[in-house]
């Protein structure tokens, strides 16, 4: 799976010896897993922890230059897990996760600086994974929002509808409400359909 991935990179980037790859999304909805799976299958480290509190990530994490030989050619990979984006951040959101009143409001305060960072380095991207839970409601602010801002700065774009795993997932209303991207269903937790990510990466190059 993986080096048929590669292979297909290899071939795409006849002009380009590196490539930025954005995970975007809302909080929660598994960016970091899939950037650490991906992480995994090419250099066998995680780029970030993973957890149920959201805003866990609150600052970009970059994995760069990962170095890729492919039949003699180098390919520079840099992946690139943002923080979780959403309109706002109320720190009350944070105390039932046994925090205190000023430990939810510095959490929030950073997942604030977090989703301004998200946006600033859209234009640092030449392709975009734009995350979304497959067992909640599609239309949401955070993806009007990303969608938008990724659009506006030209930036390629593939829909992942994430947690298909999970038995309340309808990847179909995702692929449906936004049905002018590529699209693609995955769990980044158990690894299912990754052979059809990697597959639309390549092809989108």
């Amino acid at each position: 799976m993986i080096k048929n991935f590669l292979s297909s990179i290899k071939k795409a980037l006849l002009r380009k010896k590196e490539l930025t790859i954005g995970f975007y999304g809302a909080p929660n909805v598994g960016k970091t897993t899939l950037a650490n799976r991906i992480c995994m299958d090419l250099t066998g480290e995680p780029i970030g922890s993973v957890s149920t509190i959201p805003h866990e990530t609150r600052k970009a994490q970059w994995k760069e230059r990962i170095a890729v030989d492919v039949g003699g050619r180098v390919i520079w990979l840099n992946i690139l897990d943002m923080p979780g984006v959403a309109p706002s951040v109320d720190y009350r959101g944070f105390l039932p996760y046994n925090m205190s009143k000023k430990e939810a409001q510095k959490r929030a305060a950073e997942a604030i600086n977090g989703i301004v960072e998200a946006i600033r380095l859209i234009e640092r991207a030449d392709m975009a994974l734009v995350m979304a839970d497959a067992t909640k409601e599609p239309f949401s602010n955070e993806n009007i929002m990303l969608l938008g801002n990724l659009e506006a700065r030209e930036v390629p774009i593939i829909l992942v509808a994430n947690k298909i795993d999970l038995k309340d997932a309808r990847s179909k209303r995702v692929r449906d409400a936004f049905s002018q991207y590529d699209f693609v269903e995955i769990s980044a937790s158990t690894g299912e359909n990754m052979g059809a990510l990697y597959g639309a990466i390549a092809k989108k190059l």
